[in-house]
């Protein structure tokens, strides 16, 4: 669907959080050729519409026919149909450097850091601890020549796997190398380890060595919205998981405070992606609250949080930027989630709205200059 594309007022600007559409056949390029027959990848159904294929299996939690919507920002009817095609609905910039440097241009960023969309939706699925590192180590390397001649606009973040951590941490440690910037993982564990567990210690470990971020982002889960304590109807499902999503992150949040994560790491650099920005303050005054208790030496919650963490809010946030300074604005981002549909394209007008609620100081940071500082940009 085509729309206006406008052009943000301050210059300097970067997306914290963007997104690209991975051409269908990624993983079956791109996998190391020992596991190319487990590829993700997208098939066809006999009634023609496509579903995701996850180690040679139908993806469950993807709705058939849903694929082609995933690009669909704007549009009023989300309804599957069969002539709905992934790669008929790709959007400019979405799948292309050239295109999406383009667009930057027009809309007045100066640099993009870049997320996958169907790499949100496999892991859910997939508890193979050998095989999610290879679609990881996959994305990696094509996110990374995606990105290689964009004069560093276009900035590659590395997908990680908590099933297996010293692989991840070797693999982050390759994707640095190749031009990856940081690295993310996913909100929940199939081996219901929680994230700040020392049983992860290597990978931040490395995040510390390589002097990179790393984040938390939303993808699909294992689990349904409250599983266990309320049965979803349909009708209100997509809402509730859209939601609880966002509670996940939060619990994988407050485990590297209770479990002294930051504590232990003291230079790791920690973000929470595309949950919001405004709960960031409530959360740290109850963790505050038990500060005593937590064992904290180095301060209270909030201040560890002002020393060590990051958070990406949305543009049409209207709570969050009256919570910025008390919280630390050396901590706030922005993000457009581009081109993702539950996010609107009117992206130039709400931050515009966000931004002039802010002193000069403030949105200098928030809107740039704090993710240049996090990730280390100094081209940009």
């Amino acid at each position: 669907m085509a729309y206006e594309i406008k052009r943000f007022a301050f210059d300097g600007t970067i997306d914290a959080d963007g997104h690209v559409l991975e051409p269908p056949d990624l993983w079956e390029e791109y996998l190391e050729s020992k596991y190319r027959a487990r590829a993700l990848r997208i098939r066809v159904d006999d009634e023609g519409y496509e579903y995701l294929e996850i180690d040679r299996q139908p993806s469950q939690r993807s709705r058939r026919g849903s694929l082609g919507l995933l690009g669909a920002m704007g549009e009023e009817d989300m309804r599957p149909r069969p002539e709905r095609r992934y790669a008929d609905n790709i959007p400019f910039g979405a799948c292309d450097p050239v295109e999406r440097l383009n667009l930057m241009q027009q809309e007045n960023l100066a640099c993009t850091l870049l997320y996958p969309t169907l790499g949100l939706l496999w892991e859910a699925e997939l508890a193979d601890a050998e095989l999610s590192l290879a679609y990881c180590r996959a994305y990696n390397r094509w996110i990374a020549d995606f990105c290689r001649d964009s004069g560093g606009k276009l900035v590659p973040i590395a997908q990680l796997t908590l099933l297996d951590v010293e692989g991840s941490a070797e693999e982050l440690e390759r994707a640095v190398r190749d031009g990856c910037k940081g690295a993310w993982i996913n909100p929940f564990n199939h081996t219901r380890i929680i994230h700040g567990d020392p049983r992860h210690d290597v990978l931040f470990a490395q995040c510390v060595a390589l002097d990179v971020p790393l984040a938390i982002h939303p993808t699909f889960t294992p689990h349904g919205a409250a599983e266990g304590i309320f049965d979803w109807p349909s009708q209100g499902r997509a809402w509730g998981e859209a939601i609880w999503l966002r509670a996940i992150v939060q619990q994988a949040l407050i485990s590297f405070f209770s479990l002294g994560t930051l504590e232990r790491f003291p230079q790791l650099r920690l973000g929470v992606l595309e949950a919001g920005s405004g709960w960031i303050g409530a959360l740290l005054d109850r963790l505050d609250a038990f500060s005593a208790s937590l064992n904290l030496k180095r301060g209270s919650a909030t201040q560890i949080f002002q020393q060590q963490c990051f958070i990406s809010g949305d543009p049409d946030e209207t709570a969050a930027p009256y919570i910025i300074d008390h919280v630390g604005p050396q901590c706030f981002t922005w993000a457009t989630d581009y081109p993702h549909p539950d996010h609107p394209h009117t992206w130039v007008d709400d931050l515009d709205r966000y931004a002039r609620t802010l002193s000069a100081d403030t949105r200098a940071k928030v809107l740039g200059d704090n993710v240049r500082r996090i990730y280390r940009l100094t081209d940009v």
